[in-house]
């Protein structure tokens, strides 16, 4: 589950999580654990491109970003929340620096753009050293949206 929701993100997750464009996704991007921005922080940023252009490093070894695959929107009336998940995601032979966070963004048009197009979604707090072996993220509903009433 999310750790935050981006303020960019706030009442617009479910929408950007639907996909509603032909060629959206979205993508989720590694963060190296040394120079990681405290949330009060980061939750402040609009875009990919001014998180990475903070403290925060983007973990390029071979932990590359990844789009999310059998992304479902559901809406739980029992509960009033929408729950929103994806199928896990696997590093295959993961190297490079310890990871620290991953952050899911929203990319309106996977055909074109650059990271000042991407809109940050949600941030989860990863504890990971890459050591060669494969590593999975497993994610179980990685953002439920509810009404503060």
């Amino acid at each position: 589950m999310a750790n935050i929701v981006f303020n960019v993100a706030l009442g617009r997750l479910a929408h950007y999580a639907s996909l509603p464009a032909t060629n959206d996704a979205l993508i989720m991007v590694p963060l190296e654990a040394s120079g990681l921005v405290a949330d009060s922080t980061m939750r402040d940023y609009d875009t990919l491109d001014a998180i990475l252009a903070g403290a925060s490093n983007e973990q390029t070894s071979n932990m590359t970003r990844k789009t999310l695959a059998s992304v479902s929107v559901t809406v739980d009336d029992a509960n009033d929340r929408v729950n929103i998940d994806a199928a896990d995601v696997t590093w295959t032979g993961a190297t490079g620096n310890a990871i620290g966070a991953v952050v899911v963004c929203y990319d309106p048009d996977t055909t074109g753009g650059t990271d000042a197009d991407l809109i940050p979604l949600t941030k989860h707090d990863v504890t990971m050293t890459p050591d060669g072996s494969d590593f999975t993220l497993t994610i179980a509903d990685f953002a439920r949206a509810s009404s503060a009433a």
